[in-house]
């Protein structure tokens, strides 16, 4: 996973503060008379609701702009003055410590230099969608992998490394992403039984789409076009190697992401994107490359697992016994798929391993809940105390 900062099921998590606007003009001046939708900022998406969004920030003389590259020292920004090197303002890197970073996506307030090509992001416009997931090196940390898509293309390429258990856990988080999710099966030149290959993923990805492509052999690209409709942002999420920066050359046209091919001994990809880059594509459609990602470690994603599960979740209102444990409970209809073949037990153990980690996170959140409560209340002591020391000293 290249480096970054930082749930269609149900509203996006862990998003960040919004820094409210200045209260004084800063940067360029742009009156808000003269607002008008410029067509750089209007192929990117830009819409009334968000132009609502950003009177404010208007009125304070910042100008709108989309992440287009997100980087780790300074992010490219769209904007109606042309693409900008922008960094956080000191306020916003403050309180993006605890909310989180801007991401790839983000629609932003920026104060534009003098001419020069570079910006200051000042704040960040309220999310529609978010794909995140929890921080690699941290159990509490949320990482924004892309902000306002429309569609979550789920990618996995049809060789050795197609793995149904981690595409679950994949299009648990697509789900509750609040966009639509989209499973892409590349590679499809390299499967022997692809058709067959895909009818088992499509069992698992219940109402999701399936597509099969091959960007070699031209296959399913036009069934993969109909997903990218002009206006909306469509992001690949998926391992190294499936193909993403690929299928961006093939819509693009032309070889603008780089790539590399996959290791002979195990098929699994090397890291080749290492940013996360918005295209914009030549039908008018957005389309949102991302580094490799083999692990996804979901937030708050209970309405994305069931969703994901649907075909368990009905099975257990069937057993007997509304606390059914599903192990020797007698009239356990999951029990009886088990044992009837209906349900496999690798989805089934799947299931019960992302259950117990969405219950582990749920405890671990409230731990932490309750510490920073006792922080809180052990500071407001302390000062409380200061202040009576203060009053009493002459």
């Amino acid at each position: 996973m290249g480096s970054g900062h930082g749930g269609a099921g149900g509203p996006p998590t862990a998003l960040p503060a919004i820094a409210s606007a200045p209260s004084r003009p800063v940067g360029r001046r742009w009156r808000p008379s003269r607002l008008k939708v410029p067509p750089l900022i209007d192929e990117y998406g830009w819409t009334d609701a968000l132009r609502l969004a950003f009177a404010p920030h208007a009125r304070a003389g910042l100008i709108p702009g989309r992440i287009v590259v997100q980087q780790r020292e300074a992010n490219l920004v769209a904007t109606e003055l042309g693409t900008l090197s922008a960094r956080l303002s000191g306020k916003l890197r403050h309180e993006a410590r605890a909310a989180g970073y801007p991401a790839a996506g983000d629609w932003v307030a920026v104060a534009a230099g003098a001419g020069d090509g570079k910006g200051t992001i000042q704040a960040v416009l309220p999310r529609r969608t978010a794909f995140v997931r929890r921080a690699a090196d941290s159990a509490h940390t949320t990482q924004v992998i892309a902000a306002n898509i429309d569609v979550v293309f789920v990618v996995t390429s049809m060789n050795a490394d197609l793995n149904p258990r981690r595409l679950e856990r994949f299009l648990a988080a697509a789900w509750q992403s609040g966009a639509k999710p989209v499973v892409v099966l590349t590679k499809a030149d390299l499967s022997v039984h692809p058709e067959e290959e895909a009818a088992e993923i499509a069992a698992l990805a219940g109402d999701c789409p399936v597509v099969v492509v091959s960007a070699r052999a031209g296959r399913g690209l036009d069934s993969l076009k109909e997903y990218i409709r002009p206006g909306e942002t469509c992001v690949l999420i998926g391992s190294s190697g499936v193909g993403k920066s690929t299928l961006v050359n093939t819509l693009l046209g032309e070889a603008r992401m780089a790539t590399q091919d996959i290791r002979a001994g195990d098929a699994r990809g090397r890291h080749t994107t290492s940013h996360r880059q918005l295209v914009l594509l030549p039908g008018g459609g957005l389309i949102l490359d991302t580094p490799g990602i083999r692990e996804v470690g979901l937030v708050e994603a209970e309405l994305g697992l069931g969703t994901v599960f649907e075909d368990i979740e009905r099975l257990a209102l069937d057993c007997r016994f509304t606390n059914c444990g599903h192990s020797n409970e007698p009239g356990c209809a999951v029990r009886a798929a088990l044992d009837s073949g209906a349900l496999g037990a690798e989805r089934w153990a799947h299931y019960q391993k992302l259950s117990a980690e969405m219950a582990a996170q749920g405890a671990s959140l409230d731990r932490m809940a309750q510490e920073m409560e006792r922080h809180r209340a052990g500071a407001v002591q302390r000062a409380y105390r200061a202040a009576k020391k203060a009053q009493r000293e002459p």
